[in-house]
């Protein structure tokens, strides 16, 4: 069993500690989110439709699920939810061509399950993907000098 009583409160985490971990925990829901919804449609069209082309309402409902529990519970920012958004999706546009391409490498040229190739395209894709979030989905924008000296 796994001993959490030497961690510190939560109330004691530095910003940074608290926007770390909390983006580790909404990354692991939502890599869990889209693994399963994944999972659900492949196994209920996967007989009908493209392994590929199911994919992408999966994507879809999974970045817009990320989206939200990233700017209300990790960077709790209050700027434009429209901008942010479609922020959001450039750097997930590109994650999800590249977990697309990784999906067709593991499912299709190695012949892996698309179940099984799906998690690790998801896992290399997640692990990438913090440093477009902090820095451009959900970038502060610098304070102005006058702002700053008025405090």
């Amino acid at each position: 069993m796994i001993d959490f009583s030497n961690l510190p409160p939560l109330n004691r985490l530095s910003p940074r500690q608290y926007e770390v971990l909390a983006y580790l925990a909404v990354g692991g829901w939502n890599t869990l989110f889209g693994i399963g919804l994944y999972a659900l449609v492949y196994r209920i069209w996967g007989e009908k439709a493209h392994y590929l082309l199911l994919a992408v309402p999966v994507n879809i409902a999974a970045v817009t699920n990320a989206f939200l529990c990233y700017k209300l519970f990790v960077f709790r920012t209050k700027g434009n939810w429209l901008r942010e958004y479609v922020k959001c999706w450039c750097v997930y546009g590109g994650g999800t061509l590249a977990g697309m391409a990784l999906l067709w490498f593991f499912a299709g040229a190695l012949h892996m399950d698309p179940v099984y190739a799906n998690i690790l395209a998801t896992a290399v894709v997640v692990a990438a993907s913090y440093f477009g979030h902090k820095y451009f989905s959900f970038a502060r924008r610098a304070e102005a000098p006058e702002e700053k000296n008025s405090r």
